[in-house]
């Protein structure tokens, strides 16, 4: 588990661009995008799972493709992930501190949070999450 805070510093900063988003996850490069794709989960009552990550960042790169295989794996969710150098003052305006940080929202508002490429702790709180999100037979 592990966690980036700050860009590192390079000569040559043409580094290959290292893929984020794969299985059901949406990558975002706007913020019309973000609110479109809230609106969308909104309406379809899906919880947002979103990942603001880095691809220079070692820990996001290897929590992606965990990341992408829990987005085929738990389908009432929805996967998002914020590349912050490529929307730097929409991730500031989450008070992103370090990379990855795992934002869950029902309805646009936070409902959990992770810092962090923690595999177990990640899949722990989507467990929960879809189980809190699931009617109780009482409820039925």
């Amino acid at each position: 588990m592990g966690n980036c805070v700050a860009r590192p510093k390079f000569e040559d900063d043409s580094e290959e661009h290292v893929e984020l988003a794969g299985g059901n996850v949406h990558l975002i490069m706007t913020k019309e995008s973000w609110d479109q794709k809230l609106s969308e989960a909104s309406e379809a009552g899906k919880i947002v799972l979103a990942n603001f990550s880095a691809t220079w960042c070692g820990p996001c790169r290897m929590i992606a493709p965990f990341f992408s295989e829990l987005s085929e794996k738990y389908l009432s969710l929805m996967f998002l992930v914020v590349d912050v150098d490529e929307l730097t003052d929409f991730s500031s305006s989450w008070d992103i501190k370090a990379t990855p940080t795992f934002f869950f929202l029902k309805n646009g508002q936070q409902i959990d949070k992770l810092v962090g490429a923690n595999k177990p702790e990640l899949q722990k709180k989507i467990i929960a999450v879809v189980e809190s999100a699931e009617p109780s037979p009482c409820d039925l």
